[in-house]
């Protein structure tokens, strides 16, 4: 015969307290004091409670449902030179749309913030938003400025982080899955008969994540040949600091002596970059792709077969950091994460007239690969 189920109910008639008193305790809300959640907690533990997953779902369900008479806000902050200079840098103005749409989905307003409007302190913002009734934080669009710290009154506050700056708080993130994206490149291109892949990589945009980008291109590589290997061209130098580590929302594309230096050493049949970083260099050094050298951007932007490459899905990235913000406010789990988390979006790949399937393609490599995209 199988042990009854141990009710929430049985919880509170244990403790001597109300039934809704053992849901606030469970769902460590702040309404009770510290020493009572916990001696619930503990009680509710003692006794074997485990929550209904299906009861949970339905609860979260008709709070989503029902009409709200004020609609709750997120907060969406970020940190750029300009107050909407992150609109015109690839990846972010999507990250935002993907966040705002998840919001209102489920039921939220999602209000963007500025750390660097005139007379607004760390303080000041903190103060702002809880007279405002607003728990929950979506940190993205930080410049790359390496030592600073959002130092915001944490303890009042549930948040995500979107790629990696700050550094400072270690926030639970979301981002773009890049080291799986470049193995993915280079794995079709040997699957299309490419033999020297080249990477082409700005050194700033490797750092702002982690090193990644560097990462997946070496971890592929190690499944090449020797001779197959192409050593990356990562631009620029890597002195002085200052011409890479910036906000700069104007092109950027590598000088062209080095460039083009690495190219005839090295002879890629394929490169795999982001287009507005090669693209008008190969135009000014009259080679055609892809008849000279064939072309991956792991940027990717047009889907109608005219560019071969990876897709990153950033509106996915801002959705995903919304469901995850929902989750930690229904738990009410604020303050900076003791064990935070990462969460990786992969991308997508989409095949395209800049890397066709050459005559003659290469065998099948033996080392196990990771999973490609159709």
């Amino acid at each position: 015969m199988s042990q009854r189920r141990v009710t929430m109910g049985d919880v509170a008639a244990k403790a001597g307290v109300h039934v809704t008193t053992v849901s606030l305790a469970l769902r460590n809300h702040p309404r009770l004091p510290e020493a009572t959640r916990l001696r619930i907690q503990g009680l509710a533990e003692r006794m074997g409670y485990r929550p209904d997953p299906v009861l949970r779902a339905l609860i979260a369900y008709r709070a989503r449902a029902r009409a709200r008479r004020t609609q709750p806000t997120l907060a969406y902050v970020t940190n750029w030179k300009t107050r909407f200079g992150w609109r015109r840098v690839t990846a972010h103005p999507e990250f935002f749309g993907g966040a705002d749409m998840m919001a209102a989905r489920l039921g939220y307003r999602l209000e963007h913030f500025w750390m660097r409007e005139p007379g607004l302190s760390h303080e000041r913002l903190s103060d702002v938003l809880v007279a405002r009734g607003i728990t929950g934080l979506i940190v993205a669009s930080h410049g790359r400025e390496m030592g600073d710290t959002l130092d915001l009154d944490w303890d009042r506050f549930c948040a995500v982080k979107i790629d990696y700056f700050p550094h400072r708080p270690v926030l639970h993130n979301v981002t773009n899955n890049q080291c799986d994206a470049i193995r993915v490149a280079l794995q079709k291109a040997a699957s299309l008969g490419y033999r020297r892949a080249g990477f082409v990589m700005h050194r700033g945009w490797d750092q702002a994540v982690d090193n990644l980008w560097m990462a997946g291109c070496l971890c592929e590589q190690q499944h090449m040949a020797p001779v197959e290997r192409v050593p990356p061209h990562i631009f620029p130098g890597a002195e002085p600091a200052a011409r890479w580590l910036n906000e700069s929302d104007e092109p950027v594309e590598p000088d062209p002596g080095p460039f083009a230096a690495w190219l005839r050493a090295e002879k890629p049949d394929v490169i795999v970059s982001k287009g507005s970083f090669v693209l008008p260099l190969l135009r000014r050094l009259g080679l055609r792709v892809p008849r000279d050298v064939a072309f991956i951007d792991v940027f990717l932007e047009r889907m109608d077969g005219t560019v071969a490459g990876v897709r990153q899905n950033h509106a996915e990235v801002g959705a995903t950091a919304v469901e995850i913000l929902e989750g930690q406010l229904q738990l009410n789990r604020l303050g900076i994460p003791e064990i935070p988390t990462t969460t990786f979006v992969d991308g997508t790949w989409f095949g395209g007239a800049t890397c066709p399937a050459r005559a003659g393609r290469r065998r099948p490599r033996t080392a196990p690969a990771v999973k490609t995209r159709a």
